[in-house]
């Protein structure tokens, strides 16, 4: 990128950041524009905050004040603020309940906003393409809205088009988040074992994955066939002839959405069965397969006929490794049996990675949580409140979660609400036990327990296959002088940077100081050569002290502007 582009995008950045901290300041979070800093940065862009508007919103809390601004502010902080509803490990629940209320206020675009985009993506027309197109969409949302049509052979779709220059917009945006969540780090050390840029990234990953709708086709199409062994599930189909990544077209799914539970008792469809059925695939997904869809809430899942579940929507989906389903395993079983020292365990192997472990308060605060369910039958536990509470253990002891997990839980809760919606007396832990306890015999089995050792033995050959070849490049480079242990830290990269420019201007003032002083004596002193009348020795000095300052002068100018264009 030339140098240009670059000032053009630091302006850019620099507008959106103005439109941010003024849509905060509106909304009544001018104390965290302050505590940021993002008022003196803006200031000396050239742009101003009007501070009086934040006084008509006072009177709300500022879990509710949050939530309007991250509305008013578009898709990527909705999106963001979706994300964090499922961090329990990080907000109190009066900050969850908010974020869970988050929607985008988003009209739908008219079809000719969309037609030059489809043509360049069908190939042609739409009326064209498909027997039937409705111009009206069936569903708006940020990144996307929905079209009902039909295919050649009767097939009935859905058309899912992405917003025309959506994807700018989201990546400008993230760009500029990763800086916020930098300064977050620095201007709120509470934050730090949260890890703000990190989870920055990880959202930006996400939200670059449900841009892309051909991406959620392949997502759909791996869930469909890890849930071929359930008949009761279905995954709509994919028509990959019209999809692409800013469109795709799946077949309509005709049921009963999750929250029309009048219609589905005007069905006589059986609600508990139901409900057992959904947590057998949410197990599933999780516990066997370890991908799982992780926006599950009562709009993406619907009842058909013969008790049948259908799962829409695949845009987000979580991944959980091997390693992770174990854990897993592990902390619901110590849940489900009141094992407090399983859980804790469990614990301390997610927090354990660069976090300063409270281990005892931990282990008094998991006995104390699990000792209260101490002789609570099986069909009484909420497993979803159970994690919720482990969760909010973990925020009290500043802890966070892996963001793997965060998503997890969220999914998890989300679906036992569903479930529970079906039926008041649906036991999610009395149905995870039998398949948590066959999983894990499972694993032991000696053909199981066979199988890693023989993959563990491969992998030790290969490391023994390569270290006579290691070894002998280690001994070389130590032969030639050449072995050295490099320790690098950025943070204190940066701050030797720091001294060592201060140091240099300090070095520059003290000479300026010094010529002052000097010509000054020279100037009082008679004798020498005079240039316009004046001692020349002492012209010289004071010409000398005067372009220093200026170099100076401007050396810092050029670093407060260089630090304000970086946002």
């Amino acid at each position: 990128m030339n140098t240009s582009a670059v000032h053009g995008v630091r302006r850019s950045n620099l507008g959106r950041l103005n439109e941010i901290a003024g849509v905060l300041v509106r909304h009544g979070l001018g104390e965290l524009v302050r505590r940021w800093g993002l008022a003196d940065v803006l200031e000396k862009a050239g742009h101003r905050l009007h501070w009086d508007h934040a006084a008509d919103l006072a009177h709300l809390s500022p879990p509710v004040q949050l939530r309007q601004a991250l509305e008013e502010l578009g898709p990527t902080f909705v999106k963001l603020g979706q994300i964090l509803a499922g961090r329990a490990d990080m907000f109190g629940p009066e900050w969850i309940a908010e974020f869970e209320k988050l929607h985008s206020h988003v009209p739908a675009l008219p079809l000719d906003a969309l037609r030059a985009q489809l043509r360049e993506d069908l190939g042609d027309e739409p009326e064209a393409v498909f027997a039937r197109f409705d111009p009206e969409p069936l569903a708006a949302a940020s990144i996307a809205q929905v079209h009902r049509a039909r295919l050649a052979d009767g097939s009935e779709v859905i058309v899912k088009i992405r917003r025309p220059g959506i994807r700018e917009v989201i990546e400008a945006d993230l760009r500029l988040l990763d800086r916020l969540a930098a300064l977050a780090e620095i201007e709120l050390p509470a934050l730090a074992p949260y890890r703000p840029r990190q989870l920055l990234r990880e959202f930006g990953r996400s939200l670059q994955r449900e841009l892309d709708l051909a991406s959620e086709c392949r997502h759909a199409e791996r869930l469909a066939r890890n849930m071929a062994t359930l008949p009761f599930v279905q995954i709509p189909h994919i028509h990959w002839a019209w999809t692409r990544e800013r469109v795709n077209v799946q077949d309509y799914v005709e049921g009963i959405a999750g929250h029309d539970l009048a219609r589905l008792d005007a069905t006589g469809l059986d609600r508990r069965l139901l409900a057992r059925r959904g947590a057998q695939a949410v197990l599933k997904m999780i516990v066997e397969d370890g991908f799982f869809h992780a926006d599950p809430h009562p709009g993406n899942v619907f009842y058909l006929p013969d008790n049948r579940l259908a799962f829409i929507d695949f845009g987000m989906v979580g991944h959980l490794s091997m390693r992770r389903r174990q854990q897993l395993l592990k902390l619901l079983l110590g849940l489900v049996q009141r094992e407090p020292q399983t859980v804790v365990d469990v614990l301390l192997d997610w927090t354990r990675d660069g976090q300063t472990v409270p281990v005892e308060r931990l282990e008094s605060d998991i006995e104390a949580f699990l000792d209260q369910y101490h002789g609570t039958p099986l069909a009484e536990l909420s497993l979803g409140r159970m994690l919720v509470d482990v969760t909010a253990i973990l925020r009290e002891n500043h802890l966070a979660l892996p963001a793997d997990l965060a998503l997890l839980i969220k999914a998890f809760i989300t679906l036992e609400g569903l479930g529970r919606g079906l039926d008041p007396d649906f036991n999610m832990a009395g149905e995870a036990l039998p398949l948590l306890q066959q999983v894990v015999r499972a694993r032991y089995r000696p053909r199981a327990m066979a199988g890693r050792v023989w993959g563990s033995w491969l992998r030790l050959m290969e490391v023994a296959e390569q270290l006579p070849q290691d070894l002998s490049h280690l001994l070389r480079r130590a032969r030639q002088g050449r072995m050295g242990l490099d320790i690098e830290s950025r943070s204190l990269r940066h701050v030797g940077k720091q001294l060592d420019r201060a140091a240099n201007r300090l070095s520059l003032a003290l000479i300026i100081a010094a010529l002052i002083i000097g010509s000054s004596i020279v100037m009082t002193v008679g004798g020498g050569p005079t240039l316009l009348g004046l001692p020349a020795f002492g012209l010289l000095g004071f010409l000398g002290a005067g372009i220093g300052a200026l170099w100076l002068g401007r050396a810092i100018w050029r670093s407060h502007r260089h630090e304000d264009d970086e946002l």
